[in-house]
C-alpha cells in the first residue's frame, strides 16, 4: 500500500476522546503515544476474498494485514497487536490443518496476546491444546476455568506489558459456551460471571500492578439489544477502569470505536472490526506529562 493512501485510510474516522473523565482535549504534541492494533473473527481466513466476491472483493488476507502492521510498527515503535478470538473455523485451512497454519501465522505478525472464541473450540479442547505450540503469544483468558481441562495452566488472566514507560494491562473474557458449543467439545471448563471477573481484574491491574492503561479482550458480542445477554455495551456501563474493550463475536463492524460511560461516568472506548480479516481495528492513546489520557481510533480496511 502506497503511504499516500495509508495515511488516507487511518486518517478516516478517527475521534478524539478524553478519558477518565477529562472531556475532549488534545495534547497530542508532546504526549507518548501507545498504538493498540487488534483483529477479531478472523475465522481462519488467510487469503484475501476473490475480485469477484459478492460482498467483499478483494478485501483482506494475512500478506496485506502483515505490511500494514509492519508501516505501523515503523511509524509507532510502542505497538502492541491483539486478537478477541474465534481465530478458527470457516476455511479449508481449519479442516485441513486444524489451527496449525492460524497461530503459526499470527506468531509471524508478532500477535502479543489473542483470548478464546466459542469457535476456537470446534475440534474440542484437546484439539485447540494440540495447536498451542505453534502459537508465540499468550493466550488471555480471566473468566475461563480451566483446572479440570487439558488447558490447564495454558492460559493467563492477564498479562501487563510496558512501552515507553507506559503499564498496560491486558485481560481476557470469553462467552457462555453452553448453548453455543456441544459439551463433549468444551468439556469440565467453567464460565465465570464477566462483570465479577472484571472488576477482580481492574482492581488488580490498577490497584496491585499500577497499570496506566486497561484494556479488556472481549469474545462476549458487542451489544445484544433488548436481551439480558451479557454483552461489551453492557459491561463497559456496569463497571470502571476500563479504557479500551476490543471486542468479537456479533462480527460488528464499526467505522471508529464507540465511546461510553462507564459506571463511574467516565469515557471508556469499545471497538470491534468486523470478521475475516477484512478489517485492522488502530487505537492510538495519548499520555501527557501527569498520564492524562485521550485516544482516537479508526478501522483500516486491508
Amino acid at each position: 500500500m502506497k503511504r499516500r493512501d495509508f495515511l488516507q485510510q487511518t486518517a478516516v474516522a478517527t475521534t478524539l476522546v478524553g478519558l477518565g473523565g477529562l472531556g475532549l482535549q488534545s495534547f497530542k504534541e508532546d504526549a507518548k503515544k501507545i498504538t493498540i492494533l487488534h483483529t477479531n473473527d478472523v475465522h481462519s481466513h488467510i487469503d484475501p476474498f476473490s475480485p469477484e466476491d459478492g460482498k467483499y472483493p478483494n478485501k483482506g488476507g494475512v500478506a496485506r494485514r502483515a505490511s500494514l502492521i509492519e508501516n505501523i510498527k515503523k511509524e509507532n515503535p510502542n505497538t502492541l497487536l491483539f486478537d478477541a478470538g474465534d481465530i478458527f473455523q470457516g476455511t479449508p485451512y481449519f479442516n485441513y490443518y486444524g489451527g496449525e497454519l492460524e497461530f503459526k501465522l499470527m506468531s509471524m505478525l508478532q500477535y502479543d496476546a489473542a483470548t478464546l472464541g466459542n469457535h476456537d473450540f470446534d475440534n474440542g479442547i484437546d484439539g485447540l491444546y494440540a495447536q498451542l505450540p505453534h502459537a508465540k503469544f499468550d493466550f488471555l483468558s480471566a473468566n475461563y476455568d480451566f483446572k479440570n481441562t487439558i488447558m490447564d495452566t495454558h492460559t493467563k488472566p492477564y498479562k501487563v506489558f510496558v512501552k515507553d514507560g507506559i503499564k498496560i494491562g491486558v485481560f481476557g473474557l470469553g462467552i457462555e459456551l453452553h448453548g453455543l458449543v456441544e459439551k463433549n467439545l468444551y468439556k469440565e471448563t467453567v464460565y465465570i460471571d464477566p462483570v465479577e471477573t472484571t472488576q477482580d481484574m481492574t482492581r488488580i491491574l490498577k490497584d496491585h500492578e499500577h497499570c496506566d492503561l486497561i484494556i479488556c479482550l472481549s469474545h462476549l458480542g458487542y451489544h445484544y439489544g433488548k436481551s439480558t445477554k451479557i454483552s461489551d455495551l453492557e459491561l463497559a456501563k456496569s463497571t470502571k477502569d476500563i479504557d479500551l474493550i476490543i471486542g468479537g463475536h456479533t462480527h460488528t463492524f464499526l467505522k471508529k470505536p464507540t465511546v461510553i460511560k462507564n459506571i463511574e461516568g467516565k469515557n471508556m472506548l469499545i471497538n470491534q472490526v468486523g470478521c475475516y480479516g477484512i478489517n485492522l481495528g488502530r487505537i492510538d492513546f495519548y499520555f501527557d506529562s501527569f498520564n492524562n489520557k485521550s485516544a482516537d481510533g479508526t478501522s483500516i480496511i486491508v
